[in-house]
């Protein structure tokens, strides 16, 4: 047999072979596959198993709150505003009923379609919208946002009608701030605003459920914790479409608590009045007890138009007013107080023992500081001769004052003055309120980096120069005087009232050598103020506060200078002298003479406190409506 004979015959032999060991491998690797399949759907299975296990039992709480969450909705019941009055319960700060749309992110499908809507619908300027979306972006995305209040009858019909492209958009009733007196209580009472995004940085959310406002400035913001309440919830349940069937519990808000005032509206706007068109500021306190009857800041501002936001253009208008209607003159602003705080410089110079208050003392023309050639002139063009200390007060002697503070020296006059409480916030129960200054070494090395001159001593005897107060500290001071160094811290709200330690003097008898001083200025025949005598008997200072300073050998001549170049005018007073129920700061800006412009003013608040009201008449009607 061939070679190739051997191998043909012997190659089938071979293929059937390889052909057998094929199919075994195919058959070996089928039932892996079956088994890898089958174990697959076993371990699947148990997934499965375990998944509907976990939903069902681990979970069964979960998906039953997400069930009933679908049937039941918590509604948030805002809590209703304290309201203010004054001391006879008048309301000046009240709470009306009206319509509101607001938007909740969370049940907002498309929002910012939504948003483009409600401009339209509600004609939204650009930056009320962008407030708005600040609102919602800072926001819990449960909160419902103000969109807008006041809602018009046009303007709930045409929302209704879109509610079907508006979901978390609802319209809402609620109660809405407003101030009755407007202008005449706008820098005491303040206002509300919406909360913005800096407030909801500061406060605790879940106070603030369902509350669009908060307090912004004066009594509404200091008392905003009184006045804002705790709000309340509604458990609800609700059908497929959203709507309430039933009610299932309620827990109800709290309200604010009412505030009461000390204020006096008729008096307030008897203040105001005296003011005409000067700007400036009176305040008006009760000196035996420090509460505060009247409090005017002129020009002033509609609170109102900050409630539900104000626009751009009017808050542009009042912030570039020349006449600053924002700014408190009553307690932010501060005026040199000129010739008011002579008889504070004199109880000084008595309490020093630098002071006769019966020596007399020759008042030239000017006073001079030994080796300098500087004069310091008295605003009498000759003098006013020899002058007792009562005479000092009377007249308004400047050179018996520029030699008094000289010899005192600023440490001790720095000293007394802050012990009197000036250059230090009086505490009343206002936010805003400025220090003023007493100036001293220390203070102008500080803020100056130079040092103290004795000419800035001379000229803070007649309160020139640096020193500076408040129309509310001048107030008080007045009050002060009036009680002979009882103090009281000024207040609005009685939870404020409290007793601050008496001006204690060496001896008591330099009170009444000071208030007599007082006396004579308006009731004595050389009395700065002698024009305003009353039927009752009046004690007070005159002031003037310089605005610039006169050249040295130039005299001061008002006709010669623009308006807004006139020395402010200023008057403190109480009344009566031998009992004092009423103290009185004023202050006429560029008003000239504290005699001519401020005293008269004073004299008028005095005639309706006291009851001497045939002298001062005033129509009721136009204050109640804030005129």
């Amino acid at each position: 047999m061939s070679i190739r004979d051997a191998w043909r015959s012997a190659r089938p032999t071979r293929l059937g072979d390889r052909g057998l060991d094929t199919r075994h491998r195919a058959r070996q690797i089928f039932r892996r596959r079956i088994m890898m399949a089958a174990l697959l759907a076993l371990v699947v299975f148990a997934v499965l198993v375990w998944r509907a296990a976990f939903l069902q039992v681990d979970r069964h709480a979960h998906f039953s709150e997400l069930a009933e969450s679908n049937r039941t909705r918590t509604l948030v019941i805002p809590p209703e505003r304290g309201r203010i009055f004054d001391d006879a319960g008048r309301v000046v700060a009240d709470n009306i009923a009206t319509f509101q749309v607001q938007i909740t992110r969370e049940d907002a499908t498309n929002l910012k379609q939504e948003l483009i809507i409600l401009q339209e619908v509600l004609n939204l300027d650009d930056d009320t919208m962008s407030d708005l979306r600040e609102r919602i972006r800072f926001g819990r995305s449960f909160d419902p946002m103000l969109v807008k209040s006041d809602l018009t009858p046009y303007e709930m019909a045409k929302i209704a009608q879109l509610q079907p492209w508006l979901p978390g958009v609802e319209i809402q009733s609620s109660l809405k701030r407003v101030y009755p007196y407007r202008q005449l209580l706008a820098h005491v009472v303040g206002y509300v605003g919406r909360i913005n995004v800096a407030d909801l940085k500061k406060i605790n959310p879940d106070l603030y459920q369902g509350t669009q406002y908060i307090g912004k400035s004066g009594i509404e913001r200091q008392y905003e914790d009184e006045l804002h309440g705790k709000p309340g919830h509604k458990e609800v349940e609700v059908d497929a479409l959203g709507r309430v069937v039933k009610v299932l519990n309620v827990v109800r808000p709290t309200p604010g608590k009412d505030i009461h005032l000390s204020l006096d509206v008729p008096l307030q706007g008897i203040a105001a009045a005296t003011l005409g068109g000067f700007s400036g500021a009176v305040v008006v306190e009760d000196p035996e007890t420090g509460a505060i009857k009247a409090m005017v800041s002129r020009p002033s501002f509609d609170p109102n138009l900050f409630v539900d936001g104000i626009s751009q253009k009017n808050y542009q208008a009042l912030l570039n007013d020349p006449e600053r209607p924002l700014y408190d003159r009553a307690m932010a602003a501060t005026y040199p107080p000129g010739s008011t705080i002579k008889p504070v410089m004199a109880l000084a110079g008595l309490q020093a023992g630098i002071l006769d208050p019966n020596k007399k003392f020759f008042a030239g023309p000017y006073f001079q500081i030994p080796g300098d050639a500087h004069h310091y002139r008295d605003w009498q063009k000759w003098g006013h001769g020899w002058v007792t200390l009562d005479d000092a007060i009377t007249q308004s002697c400047d050179v018996y004052f520029y030699d008094l503070a000289f010899r005192l020296g600023i440490d001790k006059l720095h000293q007394f003055l802050t012990e009197f409480g000036l250059g230090a916030k009086t505490g009343i129960d206002l936010p805003g309120e400025s220090t003023g200054l007493v100036p001293s070494r220390e203070w102008k090395r500080k803020t100056k980096g130079q040092v103290w001159y004795p000419g800035e001593t001379v000229i803070a005897g007649i309160g020139q120069g640096y020193m500076l107060t408040t129309i509310l500290q001048l107030a008080q001071t007045t009050a002060t005087l009036a009680e002979s160094g009882k103090r009281y811290r000024p207040w609005l709200v009685k939870t404020n009232a409290a007793i601050e330690p008496p001006i204690v003097m060496n001896q008591p008898g330099y009170w009444q050598d000071v208030r007599h001083g007082m006396f004579d200025v308006v009731n004595g025949p050389k009395g700065t103020a002698r024009r305003i005598a009353a039927p009752y008997l009046i004690a007070g200072k005159t002031g003037t506060a310089q605005v610039f300073t006169v050249a040295q050998n130039a005299r001061y001549n008002a006709k010669d200078l623009a308006k807004k170049l006139h020395d402010h005018a200023l008057f403190i007073g109480f009344a009566p002298y031998d009992d004092p129920k009423i103290a009185v700061a004023v202050i006429a800006e560029h008003g000239g003479s504290g005699a001519g412009t401020t005293a008269p003013m004073a004299r008028k608040i005095m005639d309706y406190y006291l009851g001497y009201r045939a002298n001062n008449p005033v129509k009721v009607e136009l204050i109640n409506h804030g005129d």
